[in-house]
């Protein structure tokens, strides 16, 4: 499988993701939400993400608050993210740009969390604000019927096994959304072939 396929096998399993923190009146979702959900997907496919820091700004950002002025520091980076296929050593590299204004020690910290995690967002096209697929607000909405997902071709694929090395090669070329679907008749198959 090519770099591409397994990125969009990536793509295909998560379509959005629900708003997980808020902080100063916005809601967004954590880089340990994402990376929950993304780094299992790239583990199974043998898929490294290199991050890089090409080039960093900091400018001082003097301002006043309700509790008196504040002193903290604005960091620009310009990051290089480069996917890793482990088995071909094919790569997709692709450069981001983030910023992240903080405490004097944290700045850079901001940014680079802030770059990660918006460029795998954005990397995947996954939804985050109105249009999620769990948001609240749609949910309420007249419901959308879901599409009937036809396993045929898998679970044929499992019935067709007839050794435990041979059905765990198989459940483990699955989809995760595949393996969901498919965890009873595989489990069932161990029993018979053991």
């Amino acid at each position: 499988m090519e770099i591409y396929k397994k990125l969009l096998e990536i793509q295909k399993s998560i379509k959005g993701l629900s708003k997980d923190k808020k902080s100063h009146n916005y809601d967004y979702v954590t880089g340990n939400k994402l990376l929950s959900f993304i780094k299992p997907l790239m583990d199974q496919h043998g898929l490294i993400l290199k991050q890089e820091i090409t080039s960093i700004e900091n400018t001082r950002q003097d301002y006043k608050t309700k509790y008196g002025e504040k002193s903290e520091v604005l960091s620009k980076v310009m990051m290089k993210f480069t996917w890793i296929d482990c088995e071909t050593g094919e790569t997709d590299i692709n450069t981001f740009g983030a910023n992240g204004q903080n405490d004097w020690e944290k700045g850079l910290g901001s940014a680079l969390t802030y770059g990660e995690r918006y460029f795998l967002l954005k990397y995947f096209h996954i939804a985050t604000d109105e249009d999620d697929i769990d948001n609240a607000a749609r949910k309420t909405s007249a419901a959308v019927p879901i599409k009937q997902v036809d396993y045929t071709r898998q679970n044929t694929r499992l019935t067709s096994c007839d050794s435990m090395d041979q059905l765990a090669k198989v459940y483990k070329s699955f989809t995760p959304v595949e393996q969901k679907a498919t965890y009873d008749l595989k489990e069932q198959m161990k029993t018979k072939l053991s």
